[in-house]
């Protein structure tokens, strides 16, 4: 069997996001975790009606399931460790993105504040997610387990993973930690062009 589905290459060392997410948790986080649903996906597609389908595809049709568990897994993996930089440019979203936050959201720092509370505030395993939909405006949404935005026709731009395998071997049960961590190494610019794509906005 060939794989339709191929663990993407990170563009970092996994030691490079620490102190923020440590070697330890990106072997364990990328290595086993994501590995393993894109490993179980490619099991699960061949032979049926989902075998010529984008990954996005399989996730906006799939029925709650363990197809739906893998591919939406595999999707919010390759956006989440895609979204980091070890080497961060700016600290804020600029351009379109930028203009698009203080908009909708007042200041960038009222954004941070609700999508960490988004992300803080969700019970049990999930994720958290701004997303836009086709008009630009942007949302914040919580989604449990696997899923994720594209099911309700939005376009996701960055996630945060509270599945406690993200976070637990360096804060324990302290989640708010982590993600204050991580608004230390969100790449905008990766960001900014997914929203820019989204929009199909010129550069």
């Amino acid at each position: 069997m060939i794989a339709k589905f191929i663990l993407p290459v990170l563009l970092y060392s996994m030691s490079a996001l620490q102190p923020v997410i440590s070697t330890e948790t990106m072997e364990l986080h990328y290595g086993k975790h994501f590995r393993g649903y894109v490993e179980n996906l490619n099991k699960m597609v061949p032979g049926t009606e989902y075998e010529e389908m984008s990954l996005v595809e399989i996730v906006q049709k799939a029925p709650e399931g363990a197809l739906l568990n893998n591919a939406g897994q595999a999707l919010n993996h390759t956006l989440y460790f895609e979204q980091f930089t070890p080497k961060q440019r700016i600290s804020a979203p600029e351009k379109e993105l930028g203009d698009a936050i203080k908009r909708d959201f007042g200041s960038f720092d009222e954004f941070k504040a609700v999508f960490s509370k988004a992300a803080n505030s969700l019970f049990g395993s999930g994720w958290a997610w701004l997303s836009t939909d086709k008009e630009g405006h942007l949302h914040i949404t919580q989604d449990a387990n696997g899923l994720n935005p594209v099911r309700n026709g939005l376009t996701p731009l960055l996630g945060i993973d509270v599945w406690e395998h993200a976070y637990y071997l360096d804060y324990r049960n302290k989640r708010a930690d982590h993600v204050a961590g991580l608004w230390t190494i969100i790449d905008w610019d990766i960001v900014g062009k997914r929203y820019r794509d989204a929009c199909k906005l010129s550069q």
